[in-house]
């Protein structure tokens, strides 16, 4: 029966990715997109990868599709051209190419079934090796002691691209913001009963990643979720809170790391080796500006990449 349930989420993965990439649809190609995220997020969690799953879930699909439908709500111009173009589309199959991206695809597809098929069956990897210094990092949770601990680098690269990805974003100019519609008594009062409940499931997840899945991305995630809802009702940041507040909680997080990062390559001599018995502290510390800075990154970027976002004059 698993290995039915298995076979079935595999096949259905492949297919909603094939789906979302030869829609000709963009709307269709998104909502597949995500329905394709939700579907990893399961095979993540039959991989007894929570943490992974969780992310998926809350950043691959829910607020990637977000931004990817604010970018189609601003492709003005594609969107006319696609409604007021008489002629059929071509089949994506038929276009120019396609036969060579397939052939490629295909390649990698049977490569990496290859490669699967001749991994070693049990492989004690470093397991053993986090489990022996699991005392030593301030964390009780394998992945947290792995993320924030023994590679913290790669989670202070991971940040430091997303802060990038914003600026980025944010050269490109100002984009034509669409007015905001009356939203109607249910999604005002919906948004404004969720949000607070969606800032203390974050503060869980971000407490709970010491000792269990969760930590900073998925906090993250979950504030920008909250964020984006606020936004979509019609709701704005103060203007007092617009300008170098909201700039410095964009950088609060990547920056802290950063400083820190210093500190203990100027203390123990390494970089991101924390003192054992502080190292517990710092951590939530990383944790707790990065959640914000996340979340505060990913609605910035829904906005369009404004550095300064739009606000309601006081």
């Amino acid at each position: 029966m698993p290995l039915l349930f298995d076979s079935l989420l595999g096949l259905g993965g492949i297919w909603l990715a094939w789906q979302a990439l030869s829609s000709d649809n963009l709307f269709r190609a998104i909502v597949l997109f995500v329905a394709f995220g939700l579907m990893l997020a399961l095979v993540w969690v039959r991989l007894a990868a929570p943490d992974i799953a969780l992310a998926e879930a809350a950043i691959g699909a829910g607020v990637t599709g977000a931004l990817l439908l604010a970018a189609l709500a601003r492709l003005d111009v594609v969107v006319h051209e696609e409604a007021t173009n008489p002629e059929p589309s071509q089949p994506s199959w038929h276009r120019p190419g396609s036969g060579f991206v397939a052939l490629l695809t295909a390649g990698l597809f049977i490569a990496l079934v290859y490669t699967l098929y001749h991994l070693p069956v049990d492989t004690p990897g470093l397991r053993r090796d986090v489990i022996a210094q699991l005392d030593n990092s301030g964390v009780r949770h394998p992945v947290t002691a792995v993320l924030l601990n023994f590679r913290g680098y790669d989670t202070l690269l991971e940040i430091l691209v997303l802060l990038l990805a914003l600026l980025g974003v944010g050269s490109l100019g100002k984009c034509h913001r669409q007015a905001v519609t009356a939203t109607g008594p249910v999604l005002d009062a919906l948004s404004r009963l969720l949000a607070p409940v969606l800032v203390l499931v974050a503060a869980y997840l971000l407490w709970l990643g010491a000792s269990a899945p969760g930590g900073a991305f998925q906090a993250g995630a979950v504030l920008a979720a909250g964020g984006i809802l606020l936004l979509l009702s019609g709701w704005r940041l103060p203007a007092r809170f617009a300008r170098w507040p909201w700039r410095l909680l964009l950088a609060l997080g990547p920056v802290l790391f950063l400083v820190l990062a210093l500190i203990t390559l100027w203390l123990e001599g390494k970089l991101l080796q924390y003192p054992p018995a502080q190292a517990g502290g710092w951590i939530l510390l990383i944790e707790a500006s990065a959640s914000l800075s996340i979340g505060a990154i990913l609605v910035a970027l829904f906005m369009g990449g404004d550095a300064e976002p739009e606000h309601k004059d006081e």
